[in-house]
């Protein structure tokens, strides 16, 4: 299998024992869905930070710039509790290098209801990490901003004695949960996302994130 596939797998079979269902949504997405709902409207300055493909000829629509746009159909279509977790491409108009690409695979997790903390973010993702990289592994948060969640934190592990940058996380913030009809009087949740070819990367000692797009079967043979 490709080393994505198996690291997919691998992720939804950890949050599938924590009861966290796998949820999915199209590609091409709404602008209300990829950017208002997620408190991000059109004069915000976060908008800037993703460089987005928009669809010609068909106003209000684009290739997905991440996951989130799940989270929000997933909350329109139900009643919280949530809890999900949602794999799946995105897609950033910038220059391609050893760790940067116009298509990646992300995941996201989102989890709404009764006094939701912090603490509960940061123990679910210790034991993510801890079943991909080992009990000893090491993660930190640090303080940081993302339109959608408050407070933001971004999400490093220790790897080889060095900090990396794993992701963005926080608890969401209440103008999105209003945006999609639940009270945040009365919910509170969290939510992190993570690129996948950056584990894959660092799992299975991938050098470039390009040769998990090339399509050379050199790669997929050391997976059989």
């Amino acid at each position: 299998m490709h080393p994505l596939t198996l690291i997919i797998r691998e992720i939804y079979s950890v949050f599938h024992e924590l009861g966290f269902q796998f949820a999915e949504g199209p590609e091409m997405e709404t602008e209300f869905n990829n950017f208002d709902a997620l408190n991000i409207p059109k004069d915000h300055p976060a908008r800037d930070m993703q460089d987005t493909f928009w669809i010609k000829g068909n106003p209000g629509m684009l290739l997905r710039t991440h996951t989130s746009s799940v989270q929000i159909r997933h909350m329109m279509a139900g009643k919280p509790p949530y809890r999900i977790v949602v794999p799946g491409k995105v897609f950033r108009n910038e220059a391609t290098d050893a760790v940067h690409e116009v298509q990646f695979f992300q995941v996201e997790a989102l989890c709404v209801d009764k006094n939701v903390s912090l603490a509960d973010l940061k123990g679910t993702l210790e034991h993510f990490f801890r079943k991909l990289f080992g009990d000893d592994v090491e993660i930190r948060f640090r303080p940081s901003f993302f339109p959608f969640v408050e407070p933001g934190v971004e999400v490093d592990m220790r790897w080889k004695d060095k900090w990396l940058e794993m992701g963005g996380a926080g608890l969401v913030h209440p103008n999105v949960l209003k945006s999609v009809g639940v009270d945040p009087a009365e919910w509170s949740g969290f939510a992190w996302g993570i690129g996948i070819d950056r584990l894959a990367l660092l799992k299975y000692g991938i050098d470039d994130v390009r040769h998990l797009y090339n399509g050379d079967l050199r790669l997929i043979d050391q997976f059989k």
